[in-house]
């Protein structure tokens, strides 16, 4: 008995050591690196020999490695050379609620370019001879500026980051989660992910009332956020059925920026809308289902590595092999489909850009069952209207609407607190109602 005890406690030891930390980088993991306070945002797979360019120059990956998420990094040059060296934030003492008034200003400054005494050649004399940190070099610039003890505090702060992102650029190391990966991709590529917006994607995720132990059918056809956000919310519960029209599903290459576990991974399935709705539908039979799930991470904002390719091979009722880790998802179970057809799914979302909502939403929303809610994005309004007018006329559905999410961002800083110049004005349309049962 004692034996069998120890050999259980060695076998969940092992278990755990094999569960990566969510909270901490680990190689192999994919991360996004935020250069510069959001300047740029790239996704990497850290691995011993990834690299990340910053201006003209690359910096290996490797320390960070075994950090934790939300840890800062700048560059720092040594003996052998520049690297990313981990910084840990220095608390800023607060002057209470003293507010001095400065009477300084900028009017008679005069930018002639002949402010700072140092040249290019003295500086990196200071980077490459002396070794002089970043830190370093700014300290030396702000001592021979002409005009920075003149300049106005705000004007000396922006000096300051100015030249930190120049001589001494920091990274932080963020996990890639839904907010996070749908903010970095509407920043720099928002069509690859249909131009959905971080809180009209909330919006899809509460009006279809994603929960634990759903299964939430989802027809993406923006690269996989919308099949990463509702299994990231699942949590491993549930299912998410991504579903498709014709022979093969859309690509869904982002589900594998949100390093799901396997059990997560095994809850994310794909099956076409004609195995699902026929009253016979071929179903995969039982034996070997095989999907092959090609990677480019090219597709992803400056990803660091090159395309890879993955083959998974699922057995039915094998269980040495297991589900496949990234890609598509593997082909629904024939009892799964089976039960689907019998009680239909708990919700539906649909995020089709280059489709029209009314010809998918005809031929799915049979597929739910009576009483479940669904939420359909769109960029435009008009399609939206329509598939809202034909659901209305086809007394499909009730409680229909259609919402426009607005967001506004403010910038919070001591004694000047206003929205920020630049804003994203759209976030698309989201059209939600609840299916009901027609005679």
């Amino acid at each position: 008995m004692e034996q069998n005890k120890d050999q259980a406690m060695s076998d969940n030891n092992k278990n755990k050591a094999q569960d990566p930390n969510p909270r901490v980088a680990s190689e192999g993991c994919s991360v996004l690196l935020d250069v510069n306070d959001g300047d740029r945002l790239v996704f990497a797979r850290l691995s011993g020999g990834a690299e990340l360019k910053i201006g003209n120059t690359k910096y290996s990956l490797k320390p960070l490695i075994g950090a934790p998420f939300g840890s800062l990094f700048q560059v720092e040059t040594g003996e052998e050379g520049s690297s990313l060296s981990r910084i840990l934030p220095v608390k800023k003492e607060s002057s209470g609620n003293n507010v001095t008034e400065d009477s300084r200003d900028n009017r008679e400054l005069i930018d002639n370019n002949e402010a700072q005494n140092l040249t290019e050649e003295e500086i990196e004399v200071m980077r490459s001879r002396e070794g002089a940190k970043g830190d370093e070099i700014i300290e030396a610039l702000i001592a021979n500026s002409k005009t920075f003890d003149k300049k106005f505090q705000l004007s000396q702060e922006k000096y300051k980051l100015k030249k930190q992102k120049k001589y001494a650029p920091k990274v932080l190391l963020r996990r890639p989660f839904a907010r996070s990966i749908c903010e970095a991709y509407f920043k720099k590529y928002p069509a690859r992910i249909g131009f959905l917006r971080v809180d009209a994607l909330s919006l899809l995720l509460t009006m279809a009332n994603v929960t634990a132990y759903s299964d939430v059918l989802v027809m993406d056809m923006v690269g996989g956020l919308v099949t990463g956000a509702v299994a990231e919310r699942l949590g491993g519960t549930g299912y998410v059925c991504n579903t498709y029209r014709g022979d093969s599903p859309s690509s869904v290459d982002i589900v594998k920026m949100f390093n799901f576990t396997d059990k997560v991974k095994e809850r994310i399935v794909t099956s076409s809308i004609d195995e699902l709705s026929s009253a016979k539908a071929a179903s995969p039979e039982e034996g070997v289902c095989s999907a092959e799930i090609t990677i480019n991470e090219s597709s992803t904002c400056d990803v660091v590595e090159k395309e890879v390719s993955v083959t998974a091979d699922t057995v039915a009722e094998s269980k040495s092999i297991k589900a496949p880790k990234v890609g598509r998802g593997a082909k629904a179970s024939k009892e799964a489909v089976e039960r689907w057809k019998e009680n239909g799914f708990s919700s539906l979302i649909m995020a089709a850009q280059d489709q029209d909502p009314w010809s998918l939403a005809k031929d799915v929303l049979p597929l739910l069952s009576y009483s479940a809610p669904f939420a359909i994005y769109h960029q435009y309004l008009q399609p939206l209207a329509t598939c809202m007018h034909n659901l209305q006329q086809g007394k499909m559905a009730i409680n229909l609407q259609i919402t426009e999410p607005w967001l506004r961002e403010y910038q919070v800083l001591p004694s000047r607190t206003h929205p920020h110049m630049q804003m994203s004005s759209f976030g698309g349309y989201v059209l939600s109602g609840i299916r009901i049962f027609t005679t």
